[in-house]
């Protein structure tokens, strides 16, 4: 890749924290503040920010790009131009592929078609148990020392539910800095047809009831083995307020225990599923709104760590179905951030530094990928986003640039959009383009 012209950023609201010029040269931030503009190399272009809010790359933890095996409802490339566009520079690509990222070489395979695409740094996690069965541990080890350097473990969308093998699972990942990724559901309490959240609603519907316990005993459980272990556990797509209180606790006691929360969980109820919207059945279900409540508070005080999409793509057969056998899942690479935005910042319940915290910097952390999230600061690599956070966006699903359409988001009215995106000092999203279509 050849080098890029340095850049100067003029007058950007760095963190929300205030206006200061930030000087990019060779991918690199090599100047911030009054000294950026006297440091400028000849030839160096200007980008004139007034108004918008200078972020770290953000960072999501969890990516379904269904390469290979499903490239009909998303390819790396594509999902990663839709990660640019919503302002990220890196993202972790879940294990549920067909084959599944159970070995060195589907991980190394994914991580070669995240790098020739370009758009993003693309990790795969790698699934904990062979083929995603709950039987036997996968190649950890293996994909840990292969070119993808896998660190982070899922067999996102089945939960590891042999409590002896989670135990092998988080001790074996230790001796390397790994985490293993929870998807915390309990199959006795909640079964595979379990699609709408447990009580009056899904009895009403007449739909396959999944409770909160469900979810929590697992996260119990596992915060448990993470204290034996000393190794460390994240807890995928938490949803319930039961799940907060155990989060709570374990931390206070010191456990190595880390969260997230989806952008979906944040904002949409469980009454969207009134209308039996096959659009809106996501694993977990859409929760009561005293839960979203919980989970704004403990996102905001720190007790859940990260927001991460769970963008989980679908052509339209195999959601277009009567509820009960539509596919899980949603799309949300591209509206995070305005989400995020929208219940988070504009009511006062976090500033910007605190969205860059939960949205790169931990996401990074818990990942452990040093070049990403390291903040607008001297020497750090240039991967960085720049933010209108007052401008309003109405959705459309048909302008995503997902391969798919299973958008929840769609005719909704979101603030904060995604002006520019830059991964290691060049730009990959400009206002609606990705890098390559701006110069068409």
């Amino acid at each position: 890749m050849s080098t890029q012209p340095a850049l100067l950023i003029r007058g950007a609201d760095v963190l929300g924290e205030g206006s200061r010029d930030v000087l990019v040269v060779d991918g690199t931030v090599v100047a911030t503040g009054p000294d950026a503009a006297t440091q400028a190399p000849g030839g160096t272009q200007q980008l004139h920010a007034d108004g918008l809010v200078l972020l770290p790359g953000l960072v999501d933890l969890h990516t379904h790009l269904r390469e290979p095996g499903r490239e009909d409802a998303e390819t790396v490339a594509t999902g990663s131009q839709a990660a640019a566009l919503g302002g990220f520079t890196a993202v972790l690509a879940m294990a549920n592929t067909d084959p599944v990222t159970d070995n060195a070489e589907v991980a190394e395979r994914v991580h070669d078609l995240g790098r020739r695409a370009g758009y993003v740094d693309v990790h795969p996690v790698g699934a904990v148990t062979k083929g995603l069965r709950g039987e036997e541990l996968a190649e950890l080890g293996l994909m840990a020392r292969s070119r993808a350097r896998v660190r982070v473990f899922s067999d996102d969308g089945r939960c590891v539910q042999d409590a002896r093998l989670m135990r092998r699972a988080l001790e074996y990942v230790k001796a390397f800095g790994g985490v293993i990724s929870q998807h915390s559901q309990d199959p006795r309490l909640a079964d595979g047809t379990a699609c709408c959240h447990e009580g009056e609603l899904s009895g009403r519907l007449g739909l396959p009831g999944w409770p909160s316990v469900a979810e929590e005993v697992v996260v119990a459980r596992d915060v448990m083995l993470a204290r034996h272990t000393g190794s460390r556990v994240h807890v995928a797509h938490v949803s319930t307020a039961g799940s907060v209180e155990v989060l709570r606790w374990a931390k206070a006691q010191g456990v190595a225990v880390t969260a997230e929360v989806t952008p979906h969980h944040l904002m949409l109820t469980q009454d969207l599923l009134s209308d039996y919207d096959p659009t809106f059945k996501v694993n977990p279900p859409l929760r009561p709104a005293e839960d979203v409540e919980v989970l704004r508070e403990a996102l905001a005080d720190g007790t859940i760590d990260a927001v991460a999409t769970d963008h989980a793509p679908h052509v339209r057969q195999d959601k277009e179905h009567a509820f009960v056998d539509a596919a899980f899942g949603m799309l949300g690479l591209e509206t995070a951030l305005a989400v995020v935005t929208s219940t988070m910042v504009t009511g006062g319940r976090m500033g910007w530094a605190d969205v860059a915290r939960v949205m790169s910097t931990a996401p990074a952390r818990i990942a452990g990928l040093t070049s990403q999230g390291r903040g607008v600061q001297t020497g750090a690599p240039a991967n960085l986003t720049l933010v209108d956070p007052t401008r309003v966006v109405t959705v459309d699903a048909a302008r995503s640039r997902s391969l798919s359409r299973n958008n929840p988001w769609h005719g909704r009215e979101l603030t904060g959009a995604v002006h520019l995106t830059m991964l290691r000092g060049r730009v990959t999203a400009r206002e609606g383009l990705v890098w390559g279509e701006e110069e068409q």
